[in-house]
């Protein structure tokens, strides 16, 4: 495992006294390498949906951060995951998406089943002291949560049901939200110079709003705004405001508020998932790593019945204005990795009154880096 001095960073459990992680913590590329050990690869990571693997037989591979995976629905109906790599020379033993009775490796033909047992080695007749059955697809844990596939590297990693997913999804069934019920409609894909953390911690705070979003501003209650933090997760209360037609800012609104304004959710799961629950919608964030300084932010919107003409119109418009929030995001993201690499900066303060999601995700982070 890659050693690393993490002496520099201690966090203050006082958010008055705290600063913020050091500069280098985001600039360093060999942070990355210990995060991926010790962040992506121990916690519960979304990598599909389960309409990709809906029959018997349907597979689909997948990237968890640098580790080759493959997700199968076995002939018993059984989700299955395992690593997409041949146990032969290392070569992948799935691409893409389809459905079969067996996934075989492009290189030398090996064969394995739906489960990851070992079906065929051709031309091996010969080799001693070798055991095919012990040669099976590595398994990984694999769990559906409403329309998601998640995985997790660390096989001794609790169910979903015991972290903070099975809080969530008890909240929002309490609450009366289906997320099981939606659909897949549109996905945007958005490559940002700059560190993951970069922009998790841009996301867990509304301080920049009334400079970097002033359209988003407008719609919201600023004043009202805020972020509670759990264990392992954060929510957002961001109310929208009542429009007052003397008021010349809201002759642009997008939103009104209505008596259901209280029925919406949103969530940060530790380290990287970003969920927004409405009754009708659910969108997913999720914060890659593609190396120390570039980062890819997938969006995904979920529907329940996303009709068409006026349905579809105003669906569209949502994630057009997503989108335009988006590119003011990656705008000050890539800006701020910049400025992170200067000499002349190393930490900064906290906002108490509008930062608390950010440090506790940064005392998160120093958590699992130092975790034995």
């Amino acid at each position: 495992m890659t050693q690393l001095d993490l002496s520099d960073f201690t966090p203050s459990a006082d958010l008055a006294t705290a600063t913020t992680m050091p500069a280098r913590w985001y600039t360093d590329p060999a942070f990355l390498e210990l995060e991926k050990e010790k962040i992506f690869w121990r916690t519960w990571q979304p990598v599909g949906r389960t309409d990709m693997v809906a029959r018997p037989g349907d597979f689909f591979a997948c990237e968890l951060v640098g580790e080759p995976l493959v997700v199968t629905r076995t002939k018993e109906g059984e989700l299955k995951a395992f690593y997409n790599v041949c146990r032969h020379r290392g070569a992948q033993v799935a691409r893409g998406k389809g459905n079969r009775k067996s996934l075989q490796c492009h290189y030398h033909g090996w064969t394995y089943g739906l489960d990851g047992k070992l079906l065929a080695t051709p031309e091996f007749d010969g080799v001693k002291n070798w055991n095919k059955e012990a040669n099976c697809l590595p398994s990984v844990k694999v769990e559906a949560w409403g329309p998601f596939i998640f995985v997790n590297l660390d096989p001794n990693a609790p169910d979903m049901k015991d972290t903070c997913y099975g809080d969530i999804m008890a909240e929002m069934k309490q609450k009366g939200f289906h997320i099981d019920r939606m659909t897949s409609i549109e996905r945007r894909d958005y490559d940002i110079a700059c560190n993951w953390k970069v922009y998790v911690d841009n996301y867990l705070e509304g301080y920049h709003l009334p400079t970097a979003h002033p359209a988003l501003f407008r719609e919201l209650d600023y004043d009202q705004y805020r972020v509670d933090t759990y264990r392992y997760h954060s929510s957002q209360y961001a109310p929208i405001r009542d429009i007052d037609l003397t008021d010349p800012r809201d002759r642009d609104r997008r939103y009104v508020r209505t008596k259901d304004e209280e029925q919406a959710l949103y969530f940060w799961i530790f380290p990287n998932v970003m969920l927004n629950v409405y009754l009708d919608n659910v969108s997913i964030n999720i914060i890659l790593p593609i190396n120390h300084e570039r980062t890819l932010t997938i969006f995904e919107w979920y529907f329940e019945q996303p009709g068409t003409g006026p349905g579809w119109e105003s669906m569209q418009s949502v994630i057009q204005f997503s989108d335009q929030i988006q590119q003011e995001d990656i705008e000050i993201c890539e800006i701020v990795q910049k400025g992170l690499q200067s000499r002349s900066y190393d930490r900064g303060r906290f906002s108490v009154l509008r930062e608390n999601g950010v440090h506790h995700f940064q005392s998160l982070v120093h958590e699992f880096l130092t975790a034995p």
